[in-house]
């Protein structure tokens, strides 16, 4: 009898043991993956090149995409909720010049002026909230918008030309807590708390909520359009955060510094895992993400590889992403 128990135990606990992980594949699946290519892709160019696997690079690597990570963070929160946010390139480049002005001109401290630019940010994510939920208008087509006219404004108020950040903001873009750069540090405390904020909170849930499924979040009693209102609050607010961050590391505002940035950031949402059709995401596959982007943009100067491209490559990666993001949910059958 004895024996027949453990017997049966024993097989009990493999179904157990099974689940435990299918369970935490459909969760965590897209950002394993993520995880799984980042170490393939560190490999191969530690082994083309050993300078990679040093502590500095790796910190270089990770210093270099504190920005658009950063300012990808935000962007999840938006593409979550089941909507885009194009702007968030335009915002990165006016919250560090509002910030640079609010201290070369205005005369405020650099933590005030920290707190002008991620103001002005969220007065910008406000804006596009305000438009795509009582307006009833496309995120697309109001941030496609949005994004041209902060732009614009960006180059009329400096009239082209950058603004110099003084040398006391130069510890949150420039400095280090040990040999760990603060931007780093930075970002990855910011990680962390919107994926505790997103996945824990209230107002998080909501958020993944309303992108799974608007209507059926509306009859449950979930305020939407305060809901959409506060992703594209937050998207502002991380989005003008790294542009200060931005600003803080070259010790000057450019008018058009975040212009180019916004592919790389939403293609550091989509590589996560995050889903365009809302509802699914998490800030830690951002930061995974945005990592993967900064490792493949550093192994074409370590392996001196021809930088167009690097461009080509960003969009196979893209396409590959939302190719195995699929796959993964008909396999998991979300």
């Amino acid at each position: 009898m004895a024996d027949d128990s453990s017997i049966d135990t024993s097989a009990a606990s493999a179904p157990a043991r099974s689940g435990w992980l299918q369970a935490i594949y459909r969760e965590w699946g897209s950002e394993l993956i993520v995880l799984a290519v980042i170490v393939a892709l560190g490999l191969v160019v530690g082994l083309g090149n050993p300078v990679f696997f040093s502590p500095r690079n790796l910190l270089n690597i990770l210093q270099a995409v504190s920005v658009v990570g950063i300012a990808a963070i935000g962007a999840t929160l938006v593409v979550i909720s089941g909507n885009l946010d194009l702007s968030v390139g335009a915002t990165i480049s006016l919250g560090g010049l509002m910030s640079a002005i609010a201290m070369t001109f205005w005369g405020f401290p650099f933590e005030l002026a920290i707190i002008v630019g991620v103001l002005t940010g969220c007065a910008v994510g406000l804006g596009n909230g305000i438009i795509i939920t009582y307006g009833r208008v496309n995120s697309f087509i109001v941030t496609l918008g949005t994004s041209s006219a902060i732009a614009g404004l960006a180059l009329f108020i400096t009239n082209r030309r950058p603004v110099a950040m003084p040398d006391s903001s130069a510890w949150l873009g420039q400095g280090s807590i040990g040999p760990v750069p603060v931007s780093v540090a930075v970002f990855l405390v910011l990680a962390v708390v919107a994926q505790v904020f997103l996945s824990r909170s209230v107002r998080g849930q909501r958020i993944t909520a309303i992108g799974d499924n608007q209507r059926a979040a509306f009859l449950s009693g979930i305020p939407v359009r305060a809901t959409t209102l506060l992703a594209y609050v937050m998207a502002g607010g991380f989005a003008a955060f790294a542009g200060v961050l931005q600003a803080s590391s070259l010790a000057n505002a450019q008018p058009a510094a975040g212009g180019g940035m916004v592919l790389t950031i939403i293609a550091g949402v989509i590589i996560g895992g995050t889903s365009l059709l809302g509802g699914r995401g998490s800030i830690i596959g951002t930061l995974l993400g945005s990592i993967l982007l900064g490792i493949l943009s550093n192994a074409f100067i370590l392996l001196r590889l021809n930088p167009e491209i690097q461009v080509v490559s960003l969009g196979l990666v893209i396409v590959l992403a939302a190719l195995v993001d699929q796959w993964r949910m008909r396999r998991t059958g979300s």
